[in-house]
């Protein structure tokens, strides 16, 4: 009897409770063997499994008499259990491990203990660190996909997950708008930029940007987003991938609303708006540094608003397929960030060389090699590198 509640059917065989996800019209009623109408719901004689239609992405309709099992249309569980979710986004996070994580790392070492301590350096060192704690969330999203959408860590691990992965994205994406914000006072305003580019102001951009990240990240921690998958999925523990309609029209919504309004397109406004006064011989970089974080928030963020924006089923088919490799895609902007704002600068891949030989067995005595003010140089001076 439990399994049949489950598949939306009543104990009897006859007519199934109708639900939101039903899109059949009312007109194409069929009748049972007896002849008696079985109701709208059902398109032949046989009593089949429901047919559930396309929703908008994956929001999933709790089963009867059990809070911890969703019901999702066939069409959406084929896709959350296909070859994307399990093969291309996990390859896609361990490939933002892989290269983020040495790179991130190695840069953060070498700005802490061999450049110069200038507020624009103290704002790499924050940029850095984001993406470095952004690779270091991955690991349990990676081994999640990777078993077929299976949650081995807990409900409180899944929240933290969760909260790890858009708080440290959003986070960076903040602090390159801070880093566009310091650029645009050395290059437009280089005599104010004398007075206004200290430390304090570092300092406030840096804190400015992990509390309001964290600010926008914290209501993911306020919902439940384990649940057990049924019909033909059943045995696969979701971790934020299928959630209640109810509650994401009611929590979710808002609050990926506020993420991507302020912290993705606020933000890449606020670099657009930067790097366009910035005419200088960093143009080039500038318009590099832009683009690719336009090319790798944007089309998540995009998603995600359509994904909330309509509350029907029938709005934007199972979006949601979408948005999963693209939220993967986005994370790859943390490999990409070493090398523009780091590694473009000569100097900076000189300290670099000079800092891992004296790492090398038979060179712990070597020196660095004497350089100027590094990759965050001054007010307004030339260099290499966008600060």
């Amino acid at each position: 009897m439990l399994g049949a509640l489950v598949r939306g059917l009543n104990p009897a065989g006859g007519t199934r409770t109708p639900s939101i996800y039903d899109e059949t019209p009312e007109d194409q009623s069929a009748s049972g063997a007896d002849g008696s109408e079985l109701g709208p719901w059902f398109r032949h004689t046989e009593v089949t499994a429901p047919h559930l239609p396309c929703p908008r992405s994956f929001p999933g309709r709790l089963c009867s008499n059990d809070s911890d099992t969703l019901l999702l249309p066939d069409s959406s569980q084929a896709l959350l259990l296909g070859w994307v979710p399990t093969r291309l986004v996990p390859a896609l996070y361990a490939l933002a491990l892989a290269l983020g994580l040495p790179a991130n790392g190695l840069a953060l070492w070498v700005l802490a203990t061999r450049t110069p301590r200038l507020p624009s350096t103290l704002l790499l060192m924050n940029l850095a660190a984001a993406d470095l704690l952004l690779g270091l969330a991955l690991p349990p999203r990676i081994t999640y996909h990777l078993r077929g959408q299976r949650w081995p860590f807990g409900e409180a691990a899944c929240r933290l997950a969760t909260v790890a992965l858009y708080g440290h994205m959003y986070g960076s994406l903040l602090l390159l708008a801070a880093v566009a914000l310091d650029r645009y006072l050395a290059v437009v305003h280089p005599l104010r930029a004398r007075a206004l580019r200290g430390r304090c102001l570092a300092t406030g951009l840096c804190a400015a940007a992990w509390l309001v990240a964290a600010a926008l990240s914290l209501p993911l921690a306020l919902q439940r987003q384990t649940f057990w998958l049924a019909g033909a999925g059943a045995g696969h523990l979701l971790c934020h991938d299928a959630l209640p309609l109810d509650a994401q029209l009611s929590h979710w919504r808002p609050a990926f609303a506020c993420l991507a309004l302020l912290g993705c397109f606020a933000p890449l406004l606020a670099m657009a708006l930067c790097y366009g006064a910035t005419y200088d011989h960093a143009l080039r970089l500038a318009a590099l540094v832009l683009a690719s974080a336009l090319a790798f928030f944007a089309p998540s963020n995009v998603l995600l608003l359509l994904h909330y924006s309509d509350p029907g089923p029938r709005a934007w088919g199972n979006l949601y397929a979408a948005y999963l490799p693209s939220l993967a895609l986005s994370t790859l902007n943390s490999c990409v960030d070493p090398f523009v704002y780091y590694y473009v600068s000569a100097e900076f891949r000189e300290k670099v060389r000079h800092a891992l030989r004296r790492l090398t067995p038979g060179n712990a005595g070597a020196t660095s090699k004497p350089s100027g003010e590094g990759v965050g140089a001054g007010n307004g001076t030339r260099s290499t590198s966008l600060v």
